[in-house]
């Protein structure tokens, strides 16, 4: 990983798509080695957010920046050298190894002259070993089972050394055991890598158990943002989602647990 890391910030960043939905002046400001879950219903803006936080999209008004530079001022090929994104979604129409598809991180990198290199190469079997997949690199990418899919594309956004790692729903279709994998993964490259995360989160109570800091959106504007405690409350969950539930300690680790209810008891 680099050396250095990136805090982010968003400057009264609004922006709008085309059936009006919009993000409405955002003020953020996500520090250096982080690691932060966002949160709220489909259509609040998650997946707007991590896409203007990487470049893909430009705010219509405010400034996106990367440790105080404007990311419109850095070229693609800049920004990808520090910032990664893992998708929700990520198909192959060609039959990749594992490995030829983790190499795919290595892109902002390569000279198109000189092709890949032995710094490449072994980059790239140092993030296959630091998600626990080294032995899979000459099995077909579309062969794989969803949650080893899954650290593939984890592993090929290692590969671009980021400082900052952007995450769309990275449990989204997995079972159980894949989820906590994924989310141990993440969270030990913030805390052993210092890689900053930023991650659109699905599950509540996994949000909680793995994040140190949480916000929440609500119809493009940022509703709450501070640890899980503060954010996971009966009320804030009540006015997002609009479900009634109960928030108690969880039983190991003290983070706020939620238990939606039935319609029935309310």
């Amino acid at each position: 990983m680099h050396s250095r890391s990136s805090g982010l910030s968003m400057r009264k960043v609004s922006f709008s798509y085309f059936n009006g939905f919009a993000l409405q002046a955002i003020d953020l400001m996500i520090a250096s080695g982080e690691i932060v879950g966002l949160l709220g219903p489909n259509g609040c803006g998650k997946t707007t957010l991590l896409k203007l936080a990487s470049g893909v999209l430009s705010p219509a008004e405010g400034e996106v920046l990367l440790d105080e530079v404007k990311l419109k001022k850095l070229s693609r090929r800049q920004i990808a050298q520090r910032v990664a994104v893992v998708p929700q979604c990520f198909h192959l129409p060609f039959a990749f190894t594992v490995t030829e598809v983790v190499l795919l991180g290595r892109t902002p990198f390569v000279s198109g002259l000189s092709g890949e290199t032995k710094k490449d190469r072994d980059v790239t079997a140092s993030a296959l070993k630091l998600v626990g997949i080294d032995g899979l690199g000459k099995r077909h990418f579309n062969d794989l089972s969803g949650g080893e899919q899954q650290k593939v594309i984890l592993a090929m956004a290692l590969a671009q050394e980021p400082e900052v790692l952007l995450l769309d729903e990275p449990t989204a279709h997995l079972d159980i055991n894949h989820q906590v994998e994924i989310l141990e993964l993440v969270r030990s490259l913030n805390r052993q890598q210092g890689v900053t995360i930023i991650a659109a989160m699905h599950d509540l109570n996994l949000a909680s158990l793995f994040f140190d800091r949480l916000i929440l959106l609500k119809e493009g504007i940022i509703f709450a943002d501070g640890s899980p405690r503060e954010v996971l409350t009966e009320r804030n969950i009540k006015d997002v989602f609009s479900a009634s539930v109960r928030v108690s300690p969880h039983p190991v680790t003290s983070t706020p647990h939620i238990v939606v209810l039935p319609k029935e008891t309310q």
